[in-house]
């Protein structure tokens, strides 16, 4: 896994919960399957967070919750500016053989102004068009052995899948049925989100906010 992919995910579960502690973030991002499809491995996420607070996208607050000491995490202004950069990337750069930025970006769309996510896929959509077009061009048998070609076949088609996807999800939120704000919906009562709202209000509390 890039690396930007597992700032994107890290900052990005930060900015859904914060202040939020090390171990809910590693939780959360399990409960996505991130070890699954985007490799990130459970010692990563640890690592990660003291980088980007090393970095100075995060400040961590050591806080004594409940007599127990607790490390929480939060944006600083240049960690919302990265995100924000990442996310948009994400959404917008194709790749045939790695989708795991978008899958992160797409994940995290909620942190996306509606204007700015439906600018990035529409520019992603035109940068899909372009390939499956290239794709759909038959190459000259001399080009390529015919193993090499059926994989071009698959990449074509999952490029079409995928631009097909795009195209329903784009005028889904042109006519407002995707719905960004998540507020809306509501989580089964054993969601694990629960008890991360009431740690988080805690948190606020014992920051003074």
């Amino acid at each position: 896994m890039a690396a930007h992919d597992t700032r994107l995910l890290l900052l990005g579960a930060v900015a859904l919960f914060e202040p939020v502690n090390g171990y809910q973030i590693r939780r959360e991002l399990l409960s996505w399957q991130v070890d699954e499809w985007a490799h990130l491995n459970p010692g990563s996420i640890y690592n990660g967070l003291s980088t980007l607070t090393r970095q100075g996208h995060l400040v961590r607050h050591d806080l004594v919750d409940g007599g127990r000491p607790v490390a929480v995490y939060e944006l600083t202004d240049s960690g919302r500016a990265e995100l924000e950069q990442l996310a948009v990337a994400g959404l917008e750069d194709v790749s045939l053989v790695d989708r795991t930025a978008f899958s992160a970006a797409f994940g995290l769309l909620p942190l996306v102004p509606t204007d700015q996510a439906l600018r990035s896929l529409i520019r992603r959509r035109v940068a899909l068009e372009e390939i499956v077009a290239q794709l759909a061009t038959p190459a000259a048998p001399a080009e390529a052995p015919p193993h090499a070609l059926r994989t071009i076949v698959m990449w074509l088609d999952l490029a079409v899948a995928e631009l097909g996807w795009l195209r329903e999800t784009i005028e889904q939120l042109k006519k407002g049925e995707l719905r960004l704000d998540t507020s809306t919906w509501t989580p089964p009562a054993d969601d694990a989100g629960w008890q991360m709202n009431a740690d988080r209000e805690r948190y606020r509390s014992l920051l003074h906010r």
